[in-house]
């Protein structure tokens, strides 16, 4: 029998706002559809959502540019209060210029304007900034999830990045819970017996861009995916997507900024 992996995406999950309790709405969306929730499934949730939930939305008429802000504006052509917003959830700025706005969040994720997105979000000035704590926040939705269904299940939620030296955007994750982000396969042995030395899939980042492939980013509607039958994941309580992050002084890519 061929190797099967099924992904799923959940059409009915309504237009999210703050306090909505999602673990309830993606256990009763999946009934709705009719798609059984059962023991190894794993639910990707699109950071969206989950920002939306928590009311991680902001509105820039609200917002007052520091100085730093304004000076970082006239660098790099943006609005002085998004920059603020910027700055807000920034640890270490990367690279400012007129092309492009590459910091360090207070997670340790390096991303363009601190993940801060407008795609999505009503309101002309309205903005979604990343969970704070996000896997605090998958943690959560899979203990409540866990309740709801008494299912062992896991948790990813994702989010679109830009990488080096590639064209376009995926999905990674930022937030995981119940399984290992990585599939270790050092020192094991090939089909022709050769010690594998550094093969460590980031297994997390393929379950985002697999779920990608349902969830969408323009009109979709549809912010949770359902993945089933992969088996080749480790189950774990002790999981972070902080493993994911590379330290600096193991980065090749860090002097090409």
């Amino acid at each position: 029998m061929a190797k099967t992996i099924c992904i799923i995406g959940l059409q009915k999950i309504p237009l999210i706002k703050p306090g909505d309790n999602l673990s309830k709405i993606i256990v009763e969306t999946m009934k709705k559809e009719k798609v059984p929730i059962e023991d190894g499934d794993i639910i990707v949730v699109a950071q969206k959502i989950v920002s939306k939930a928590e009311g991680r939305t902001v509105k820039l008429k609200d917002i007052v540019p520091s100085e730093k802000a304004k000076e970082i504006a006239r660098q790099t052509l943006k609005d002085p209060r998004l920059v603020e917003l910027i700055l807000k959830e920034t640890r270490n700025i990367v690279k400012a210029t007129p092309e492009i706005f590459i910091i360090e969040n207070k997670e340790g994720i390096i991303c363009i304007n601190a993940g801060i997105d407008k795609s999505n979000v009503s309101g002309d000035d309205s903005y979604t900034l990343l969970p704070e704590d996000s896997d605090k926040s998958a943690r959560e939705l899979l203990s409540e999830i866990a309740k709801l269904t008494g299912k062992k299940v896991a948790v990813v939620i994702c989010d679109t990045y830009s990488r080096p030296f590639r064209r376009g955007q995926v999905g990674f994750t930022i937030g995981i819970a119940g399984i290992d982000s990585f599939v270790d396969y050092r020192g094991q042995k090939d089909l022709f017996n050769y010690t594998l030395k550094v093969k460590n899939t980031a297994i997390a980042d393929e379950i985002a861009s697999a779920a990608e492939l349902v969830i969408g980013q323009g009109k979709e509607a549809i912010p949770v995916a359902i993945i089933k039958n992969l088996t080749r994941v480790k189950w774990t309580k002790e999981t972070s997507t902080k493993d994911l992050l590379i330290p600096k002084q193991e980065d090749l890519f860090k002097e090409t900024l």
